[in-house]
């Protein structure tokens, strides 16, 4: 296969390449009024970069959520469910390098710690205060660290960089996007960044995201709209079908903005909100899948044909997570074959005499077989760039669905064998 590279080689990129689908740099964020945004080095597992990330929010803050549905979810997932259902918060508080995931009592009494030390800092109750941890999974520890250095942490005010690298892991760039928008005549803004590299196929979200708008609405209207543009963001995304224990999205609206309130979530005046938000949480959820593990091409799966959109995206996202599927175009194979396993397998309403699958947007398979005039050429060179489209139209219904994902190299293998080194 073209282009592949020894093992030794990849090591040698992983540790010191950003990813090849990187962007140009790091976006320049607006403010947004009522977010103050503080970080520390502590040095808890990634050296000589922020660890640590506590978001200050304005009294009165509205917050809405979205959990890994992971049935072995962290301690600081656990608290963030409960923490939900008051509907406000003062402050997202995030540690790097260790996910106190299964620990046991020890996790529990970890974010016990932290929110108990951020509350009486804030001056605040303890159920707005949210948590989020990543990084290795069952390695007990204790919060003195990260509490003891509250002080130093409430201190230094940060800029969007310094808090999108303080939630990173594996991430070879820190993530962030934003956008403006009308509500009831008035601006608002929405800022946000994220994390996640690996252990990506979220039920709910990326790893970690955490946005902020100083627009005016009310939980219950916040909590919907960032269901409904999860849907077709982070949960449409895959890098390895691995679902994280510490997935977690937290969207803050301020109220700063001084919008006129919403009367619900069909409110005609939310639509261009809804519109930007949707494409800042897209832009992330992009941005993740550029910087997947060893990754080397971004690929856009689109389901056409489906008998519902619950099956169009059952089909996109088998394909997105074949192995085979992602090694072949990581060795610039044109083997449209895999794709056609691929629907075959997952289960949903499919008819090989229906199909009809197309790469670079030249059809190659329809009506049972391989087209009468097929020429691989223009496949395969389209195969050879980063950005990779794959269409398939099952021929059944109106079901749509895009999902996207990046292919599978050595790279992957390396940074994972050697995660806990």
């Amino acid at each position: 296969m073209a282009g592949l590279r020894s093992t030794k080689e990849i090591e040698q990129m992983v540790a010191t390449s950003l990813s090849p689908l990187a962007p140009a740099g790091f976006p320049d964020l607006p403010a947004i009024p009522g977010v103050k945004l503080h970080t520390v080095t502590l040095g808890i597992r990634y050296k000589g970069r922020p660890d640590v990330l506590l978001a200050e929010l304005e009294p009165g803050t509205q917050v809405a959520g979205v959990f890994t549905t992971s049935t072995t979810a962290s301690a600081a997932v656990r608290w963030g469910r409960e923490a939900l259902k008051g509907g406000t918060g003062r402050a997202f508080f995030v540690n790097a390098g260790n996910s106190v995931a299964f620990t046991g009592k020890a996790g529990e009494k970890f974010v016990a710690d932290k929110v108990e030390a951020a509350a009486k800092a804030l001056g605040c109750n303890k159920t707005e205060i949210f948590t989020a941890s990543t990084g290795v999974i069952g390695e007990p520890t204790t919060a003195n660290r990260i509490t003891d250095a509250l002080p130093d942490l409430l201190a230094n005010d940060a800029g969007w960089l310094d808090a999108a690298k303080a939630i990173m892991t594996t991430d070879t760039f820190p993530k962030g996007a934003s956008a403006t928008a009308t509500i009831h005549g008035a601006k608002v803004s929405i800022a946000g960044f994220a994390k996640g590299s690996g252990m990506i196929e979220p039920n709910m979200a990326t790893m970690l995201g955490f946005i902020f708008t100083d627009a005016a609405v009310p939980h219950a209207v916040l909590q919907s709209l960032l269901a409904d543009c999860t849907n077709r963001s982070f949960n449409a995304i895959t890098v390895d079908s691995d679902t994280s224990t510490s997935d977690t999205v937290l969207l803050a609206a301020t109220g700063k903005a001084g919008n006129a309130a919403v009367t619900g979530i069909d409110d005609p005046a939310l639509a261009g909100f809804k519109t930007a938000l949707g494409d800042v949480m897209r832009d992330l959820a992009h941005q993740v899948v550029r910087d997947g593990e060893g990754a080397s091409k971004f690929i856009t799966v689109n389901v056409t044909g489906a008998i519902s959109e619950a099956e169009a995206k059952i089909t996109a996202k088998a394909i997105a997570n074949s192995p085979l599927v992602k090694t072949a175009i990581a060795g610039e194979d044109a083997n449209w074959g895999r794709i056609v396993m691929a629907v075959g397998k997952c289960g949903v309403q499919a008819d090989p005499n229906k199909l009809t699958v197309s790469i670079g947007g030249i059809v190659l398979a329809k009506n049972g077989e391989r087209v009468a005039d097929y020429d691989e050429a223009p496949v395969a060179a389209h195969i050879k760039g980063q950005y990779i489209d794959i269409d398939v139209d099952l021929g059944f219904g109106d079901g749509t669905a895009t999902v996207w994902t990046c292919d599978l190299t050595h790279g992957y293998i390396s940074i994972n064998a050697d995660y806990r080194s």
